[in-house]
């Protein structure tokens, strides 16, 4: 049995309130190999310029200490497109970030990705045959002209390109309102893939919009479960999609912290559900929650709500300050998680020994598609 302010115990206990795709494994176990470390060390030395390791902000320490560059996945895909002298690029993400990497970077340049089966449960919430049929069901509503897509960068490829297919533009959680703005000079309505509660919040919190111009599009009912006037009506075609980690916390978890916590700060990403983003004290992007703590006057508490490496690194890094974890149940990204130090030392060992592993490469039509997106996104104003 749990109270409000203790952590469900691994295998111990589930929360009923959590969006789908939620996992939640509970402490990492250490590296099973102590020798490790010191391999990733001498296969990296041997490559020298020729490598260049990319960190998420969500990735695991032991992952972490070999990144070149840590950020945000498009800071990331960018720094790797300003080293072209580097042939190997080792993204320590996942899939979709890997891709954007492989599109911006040279033909020169071959982007490895760790562990394939490092996806994106937001990501794959939206594919590009769901968002082919979401296009027709707006084509025979009368309104597609009208419609500008956007798409969050946490999207894959695919949905890239029909975006810039589509004239639409790709956005990140700092630039969504500008994204927005840009759409809404361009035509009278916007379909923003794949989180709703990016789209939700930058829309409602930031544009001035009401939650009456919102519209959810769901892929898995017949036309999306919206009816033509519906569409017709909207301003926010909203995709049925969320972070799996972000769209876990709850008001619940900001009043029980504020209870435990007197005076605490209460600091969330945008990616999070309407009610917790409003109840919150402030609310930005991976890089601004950082900038933010490391800021932050010493013995002030913060509780952040984003994914559970990135809090207790800052917690590690600020101890004159209180960083806590915004919910009471142990969460990491599941798939971020799956980059560990074996899958890394055996990359990188391979690439040592001349044998690209697990590269990733975007077919050429999808990636000139995904680029006008994404260039769209780097001339906004």
């Amino acid at each position: 049995m749990t109270t409000g302010s203790s952590l469900l115990i691994l295998g111990q206990g589930a929360d009923p309130a959590s969006e789908r795709g939620v996992s939640c494994p509970g402490e990492l176990p250490p590296a099973s190999d102590p020798a490790l470390v010191e391999r990733a060390r001498a296969a990296k030395a041997a490559l020298g310029d020729r490598l260049f390791v990319l960190g998420h902000h969500y990735q695991r320490d032991e992952v972490i200490q070999f990144a070149d560059v840590t950020g945000d996945s498009f800071k990331l895909a960018q720094e790797a497109a300003a080293r072209p002298q580097a042939p190997y690029i080792v993204f320590c993400g996942v899939h979709f970030m890997a891709e954007s990497a492989d599109i911006l970077t040279s033909a020169d340049q071959q982007v490895v990705l760790p562990d394939l089966a490092a996806g994106c449960s937001m990501a794959d919430m939206a594919t590009y045959d769901q968002v082919e049929e979401c296009w027709e069901v707006l084509e025979d509503a009368g309104i597609a002209g009208d419609v500008v897509p956007i798409t969050y960068m946490n999207s894959s490829a695919d949905i890239k390109a029909f975006v810039g297919r589509h004239g639409g533009v790709v956005c990140t959680s700092s630039n969504a309102r500008r994204a927005l703005e840009w759409a809404f000079a361009k035509g009278s309505k916007v379909l923003f893939l794949p989180d709703q509660h990016l789209g939700r919040n930058t829309a409602v919190l930031e544009m001035g919009l009401s939650l009456d111009d919102c519209v959810v599009y769901s892929p898995n009912r017949p036309d999306g479960g919206l009816s033509t006037a519906e569409l017709r009506d909207a301003t926010m075609i909203l995709w049925r999609g969320h972070c799996s980690v972000h769209g876990r916390f709850s008001l619940d978890s900001v009043n029980e912290v504020r209870a435990r916590i007197p005076g605490v700060n209460v600091l969330v990403h945008p990616e999070c559900r309407h009610e917790v983003v409003q109840a919150a004290d402030l609310i930005g992007s991976t890089e601004y929650i950082i900038r933010t703590i490391e800021e932050a006057p010493a013995g002030t508490a913060w509780a952040v709500g984003t994914e559970l490496n990135l809090v207790k690194r800052l917690a590690g890094r600020h101890p004159d300050k209180t960083v806590v974890f915004l919910d009471r149940t142990v969460c990491f990204c599941s798939t971020m998680n799956r980059i560990d130090l074996p899958h890394l030392v055996w990359s990188l060992e391979s690439l040592a020994r001349g044998e690209v592993v697990n590269q990733i490469t975007v077919e050429a039509e999808t990636a000139h598609y995904a680029r006008v997106a994404l260039d769209r996104m780097l001339a906004l104003p």
